[in-house]
């Protein structure tokens, strides 16, 4: 396998479903990006191609380059509001542990405390926002981040951590260019955006066919390929070289693989007109199937996640809603709207069209994360845990403030209503995860972060979800593991101890996490076991890079790292 320095993959999107994929072929970057087309984001239609990389060169600083530059300048300086708000201030953003850190090439860790069980053979690796650009006086939201990986590879009883941006098409025209350039939809002034709008007209970047997002959000394993993702762009599939190292190529962020059938269910959503939403899915042989528009959103809402049971998809229709128009009134197009009542929309995940969706009116019912989901009573009804945003009024502008409950949600599929829905904890939970092996299936445990200052998680908790029914008033969780003062880590990650043992207990295993310490500057891989009544501490690697808090995370087995 080659370095990142010589290659990496591309997924591309093109219409004929049945160009194959194991005749991979040689391009060059320019033909890749012609043939997507981001604000559709068809998921990929069984074609992956191999083509070189090599970074672009410094851009030579033309007459219409400096127009647009002191046009840059200007609006920082003069259309700009000096006084930002905290959330989009990047002094305030960008402090601590959420400063940016560079690229750092596998590097070998150093375990200071117990030792790396042979089940976690493999990688752990974390996504989320790092500028490759120190934001130039203008507003900066923490979701406008390039994508950058972080992973720790096992091998052996051994650790390797290596840090490497996502190559993204934005990635790649800024580097080329020395600067940003790309408007953000969570902060960016009207002002950038018709300033954007030019220097696509000259020619200087194409959104509209090569994509525009960060591939900072989350991280799936499908199709036999890792993909960093993002709601805003395309899939990029990723993959690890024997010595740790992560080379790159070019969907919703958290599609949902089917473990019985090996699909991948997914949605996108447009913005700017209707469908609002699309629900797809991929075949195991990577064939992209008929699609769903469901034109029964009258709007566009924010949906980040999903439920996928054996015959249902589960959608959710949130108060945060999307309306582009609002940039041009000097507001984020991203808002909440408090007269909007939320909904889950329920239709057979196998559908031909959307008349089969049933939506389903839940009162201040706003999912962010949907831990799992299955069916009980032969499919009559559809049991949810999901993360609920309390105060959903700050999703976007205060994430640190914001409040969650992790809920488990009753769904009567026949009678088309909720018919039961409590919180499983009063504490602040989310980003919970299960044995992989139970999604879709009835579960017992879950491990869930503290986040009173989300991203940042002070501990995990583990939660049994058999102890409560929502009338007892016994509060579910178990066992926990709070780091300590000034210590915060992020979402971890189920490994089993014998994960092809059929007869195994769904809590034997491990969780696996990045934990920081802010109180020494120092950054730490830990390993817990998630049967003991603590959480026990089983390994602490020391890292060699700082890493910063980021969002989803993912571990993947050293069978499924083999190319």
């Amino acid at each position: 396998m080659e370095s990142l320095s010589s290659s990496f993959h591309a997924i591309i999107f093109p219409r004929n479903n049945n160009i194959n994929v194991k005749s991979p072929q040689t391009l060059t970057i320019t033909t890749v990006v012609k043939s997507a087309k981001p604000l559709a984001m068809p998921a990929p239609e069984k074609l992956f191609r191999r083509l070189k990389y090599s970074p672009p060169p410094p851009m030579k600083i033309n007459l219409i380059e400096r127009i647009f530059k002191s046009v840059d300048d200007f609006i920082s300086t003069f259309l700009e509001d000096s006084t930002l708000h905290p959330s989009i201030d990047p002094k305030k953003v960008l402090a601590g542990n959420f400063a940016p850190v560079a690229e750092l090439p596998p590097t070998a860790c150093e375990t200071v405390e117990g030792y790396l069980p042979s089940c976690l053979d493999g990688a752990y690796i974390r996504v989320g926002p790092n500028p490759q650009f120190a934001p130039p006086g203008c507003p900066y939201h923490l979701l406008d981040g390039d994508g950058m990986l972080h992973s720790v590879r096992i091998s052996g009883g051994k650790a390797t951590f290596c840090s490497r941006y996502v190559k993204t098409y934005k990635y790649q025209v800024e580097k080329k260019m020395g600067y940003p350039i790309f408007p953000s939809v969570f902060s960016a002034s009207a002002a950038r955006f018709v300033l954007a709008a030019a220097r696509v007209l000259a020619g200087q970047f194409d959104p509209v066919a090569n994509g525009f997002g960060q591939a900072n959000t989350s991280l799936g394993f499908f199709c036999g390929r890792l993909y960093a993702l993002c709601e805003s762009d395309f899939p990029y599939a990723v993959e690890l070289t024997s010595g740790g190292d992560l080379p790159f190529t070019s969907m919703t962020a958290h599609p949902k693989f089917d473990p019985a059938t090996g699909e991948v269910f997914a949605f996108r959503y447009n913005i700017l007109w209707r469908p609002f939403m699309t629900v797809f899915r991929i075949s195991p042989d990577e064939r992209k199937q008929k699609e769903v528009p469901i034109y029964s959103l009258d709007r566009a809402s924010f949906v980040h996640d999903f439920a996928v049971t054996q015959n249902y998809a589960v959608l959710p229709d949130t108060q945060i809603v999307m309306e582009p128009m609002e940039i041009f009134r000097g507001k984020s197009p991203v808002g909440v709207d408090p007269r909007k009542t939320p909904r889950i929309g329920v239709m057979p995940k196998y559908a031909d069209d959307e008349s089969e969706m049933t939506w389903i009116e839940v009162p201040g019912l706003n999912i962010l994360h949907v831990v799992n989901a299955w069916e009980e009573d032969d499919g009559d009804k559809i049991v949810m845990v999901a993360s609920n945003s309390l105060t959903v009024e700050h999703a976007m502008d205060q994430m640190e403030t914001r409040q969650l409950s992790l809920e488990k949600i009753t769904i009567d599929a026949k009678a088309k209503k909720v018919v039961a829905r409590f919180p499983v904890s009063d504490k602040n939970l989310d980003l919970g995860v299960i044995n992989p092996q139970y999604a879709q299936k009835k579960n017992r445990y879950i491990y869930a972060t503290v986040t009173d200052q989300l991203p940042k998680a002070a501990g995990v908790m583990k939660i049994n979800l058999s102890i409560s029914s929502g009338h007892d008033g016994n509060d579910s969780i178990v066992a926990s593991r709070l780091y300590g003062p000034g210590c915060y880590g992020g979402e971890p990650y189920f490994v089993a101890r014998e994960p092809d043992n059929p007869a195994a207990e769904e809590d034997d295993g491990y969780l696996v996490t990045y934990m920081h310490n802010e109180n020494t500057d120092e950054s730490w891989f830990l390993v817990m076991n998630a049967k003991s009544p603590n959480l026990e501490i089983v390994a602490k690697v020391r890292l060699p890079g700082r890493v910063p808090y980021g969002f989803h995370a993912l571990f993947v087995s050293e069978n499924n790292l083999k190319p």
